[in-house]
Parts: C-alpha cells; sequence; structure tokens
C-alpha cells in the first residue's frame, strides 16, 4: 500500500474510533505533531511504529497496510455529519430550555 493510502486509513480508523489526534498520540508516546505528521505522510513510519500503530487498532501490520473499502470512510463522514446535526439540534434545545427557565423564574 502506497503512502497516500495509508494515511487514508491512519485517518479512517481514528474517525472510526471516536478519537482525535491529540488521543492517538498521546497513546503513541509522541507529540500531536508528530503524529499529525505521519497521518498527513510528512513522515514516513518505521516498522516498529507500524506495529505500535497497528497494536493500537487491535490490528498486525499485515491488517494496517491491506486496503480497506473506501465506502467505511464514505460511511464515517455520513456519520459525523449526522451527529454534527444531532449536536446542533441538542444545542437548540438547551437554549429553549434556559428561555424558559428564565421566563419561568420572572412569574
Amino acid at each position: 500500500m502506497g503512502n497516500v493510502k495509508l494515511k487514508k486509513k491512519l485517518k479512517m480508523l481514528r474517525y472510526n474510533n471516536g478519537w482525535s489526534q491529540e488521543q492517538v498520540s498521546t497513546a503513541l508516546d509522541i507529540s500531536i505533531p508528530a503524529y499529525s505528521k505521519i497521518e498527513t505522510g510528512i513522515t514516513d513510519i518505521n516498522l516498529s511504529r507500524l506495529e505500535q500503530i497497528a497494536g493500537l487498532y487491535n490490528l498486525n501490520v499485515v491488517q494496517l497496510l491491506t486496503e480497506e473499502d473506501p465506502q467505511d470512510f464514505k460511511e464515517v463522514v455520513k456519520l459525523k455529519n449526522q451527529l454534527r446535526q444531532r449536536d446542533e439540534e441538542i444545542m437548540a434545545l438547551q437554549r429553549e430550555l434556559i428561555r424558559f427557565y428564565r421566563w419561568e423564574k420572572q412569574l
């Protein structure tokens, strides 16, 4: 798998687990910029780092390096958008509740 496909897979795995780059970098005991460079393909990954990353996702190196269906990544994006919409709905309901509480307090 080329570097481009690996960086997409790393990002997809992180998204699928709901992790931030900060959480992954902490788990790998490296800085956020160092992990970001791995995920964006700026830094090449050595075998020990590949093993460490694979272990983080409960994979072996071969599984990490094999291609993943791009549909999985599209599904993650779709779910993230749905989650963002739900968050907006929750925030609107919270604002409504605060308005109601303030109105009730004035009575």
